[in-house]
């Protein structure tokens, strides 16, 4: 792999970090991500609020934005759906001219202790590093068994019908260049549910890519019919390109 374009003082940072109701945590997590992102030219923190936000954590953040400019922080009520919220915040990325873009869930379902990892990657000269709960080193907790068992299977049989090689291909902890991630928006993102993150790496195996080991716990509840839905009909539209060789 050859060396990055960058020196890491260089380089913008972007970081996409769609929230919705995590007042109790949002500053805690805000501060921890941003310890972890010393040392480049400049951080531009894109946390994302929409009308699900019920509990006051957007007037939190926008009350401590004041007093920590890396922190930006956009309204976006016309979302529909969450992956509206990642596709506003990517665009904010690309439109500040970030030259990497890190996307990580709020929370701490991702570990922000584990955000070092993807600078050293992309300093080798990778487009894009993904965050992996099944290679050597990655972990999945706090998960029920469906979701562990939907995620594994669900990467299994994307890489058989669409010749991706990742080890997880429904996680949503990674980073891009500026140039990858226009790619990604230009190509457009036609899941409304969590398989747009699959659709994303589908689209970026024509990048220079790589995994890295991640632990990621998820209380939340398991995954419903819809979501489901979606992502059978968005692998199967990716596989019949895929045989008329558009993709």
């Amino acid at each position: 792999m050859g060396e990055s374009r960058y020196q890491k003082d260089d380089i913008h940072l972007g970081i996409v970090c769609p929230m919705a109701n995590e007042k109790e945590t949002a500053v805690k997590f805000v501060n921890a991500v941003l310890d972890q992102c010393q040392g480049f030219k400049q951080v531009s923190f894109f946390t994302v609020f929409d009308n699900v936000c019920k509990d006051g954590a957007v007037d939190l953040l926008r009350e401590f934005s004041k007093k920590e400019p890396r922190l930006k922080v956009v309204w976006s009520p016309e979302n529909k759906c969450l992956v509206d919220a990642y596709i506003r915040g990517y665009q904010e990325a690309v439109n500040a001219n970030c030259d990497w873009i890190l996307e990580i869930d709020a929370g701490f379902s991702h570990n922000p202790s584990e955000i070092p990892q993807f600078f050293d990657k992309m300093l080798e000269g990778y487009d894009c590093v993904f965050g992996s709960r099944f290679c050597e080193g990655g972990q999945m907790s706090e998960s029920r068994l469906t979701r562990k068992f939907i995620s594994g299977g669900g990467t299994f049989l994307v890489n058989l019908l669409l010749g991706t090689k990742l080890k997880d291909m429904t996680s949503g902890f990674e980073m891009f260049t500026k140039s990858a991630m226009q790619g990604i928006l230009e190509n457009g993102i036609q899941s409304k549910g969590h398989f747009f993150q699959t659709e994303i790496k589908v689209f970026c195996r024509k990048f220079r890519v790589v995994e890295v080991p991640i632990h990621y716990r998820s209380p939340s509840k398991g995954v419903n019919s819809k979501i489901l839905m979606d992502a059978f009909s968005n692998l199967f539209r990716l596989f019949k390109q895929r045989l008329a060789g558009s993709k």
